[in-house]
């Protein structure tokens, strides 16, 4: 199979695929297993059969029950859908958990107004159920099938959640907030429908700027990992419910 980052649609501006990305232990995740979009409301009968060709059996929604009534997912033929909101759809469930106010090492992000929200969501029960709900679904994913997960821009909830996949896997932090930016750059060619090579992303990717400015929102979930738990392992363990024998088999699922 190809391994083409973007994925070419005539609905979705923003679908694309999560592999091809080299961690820091010179492993590198694996192409056409993972992939990240925004809305799939839009879908024409032709992308219902590319997405079918990749072999995509998994569609995970991570938009509100509000969001998904007004524009509800288009399946295709094989697709299970996971209905899996990130943000709670009552006002108390979005609430951090209390426990957090004892951890001593949680970043002050008060200058980081996107970063404090992923923060928030990344402290929240709600959105850490949801988490594992995800990563539960990446680990019973069949060899030959891939999964996808979406918001309605596929940037914010989207975006968290690569992190969290990425941070899984052993990518480092300037390669996560590259993956986040991109999406940025996407929308750019959105109104020509000119998408960029695979060779002019690369190239776009590297020359971007992750230290100010919203490349440094994506710190909200990556750096209160590393500082209130110590590593994505423990937080994997401690948080979200799964052993380290878990995450072991993740890796050598989706890392080659």
């Amino acid at each position: 199979m190809a391994h083409d980052r973007i994925v070419s649609l005539d609905g979705p501006l923003n679908f694309r695929d999560v592999g091809g990305y080299q961690n820091e232990s010179g492993q590198t995740v694996k192409w056409n297993k993972i992939y990240r979009s925004d809305s799939l409301s839009s879908l024409s009968a032709r992308d219902q059969v590319k997405l079918t060709k990749l072999r995509i059996t998994v569609d995970c929604d991570l938009r509100s029950a509000y969001e998904k009534n007004a524009s509800p997912d288009l399946l295709w033929p094989k697709a299970e859908y996971v209905d899996v909101p990130v943000y709670a759809d009552s006002r108390d469930g979005n609430h951090s958990n209390k426990i957090y106010r004892f951890l001593h090492h949680i970043p002050d992000l008060k200058n980081n107004f996107i970063g404090q929200i992923y923060q928030e969501t990344l402290l929240n029960s709600h959105s850490q159920e949801i988490f594992t709900k995800i990563f539960a679904q990446l680990l019973v994913l069949p060899e030959n099938e891939a999964l996808v997960y979406h918001c309605s821009a596929g940037k914010d909830r989207t975006g968290m959640v690569s992190a969290l996949i990425l941070l899984a896997l052993g990518v480092s932090d300037d390669t996560i907030a590259r993956d986040y930016l991109l999406t940025n750059k996407l929308y750019d060619f959105a109104a020509s429908r000119q998408l960029p090579s695979n060779d002019e992303i690369t190239q776009m990717v590297a020359k971007m700027n992750v230290t100010k400015g919203e490349g440094t929102a994506i710190r909200g979930i990556t750096e209160t990992i590393r500082a209130g738990w110590g590593d994505f392992d423990r937080f994997f363990v401690k948080e979200l419910g799964f052993s380290q024998e878990d995450l072991a088999h993740l890796r050598q699922m989706y890392l080659k």
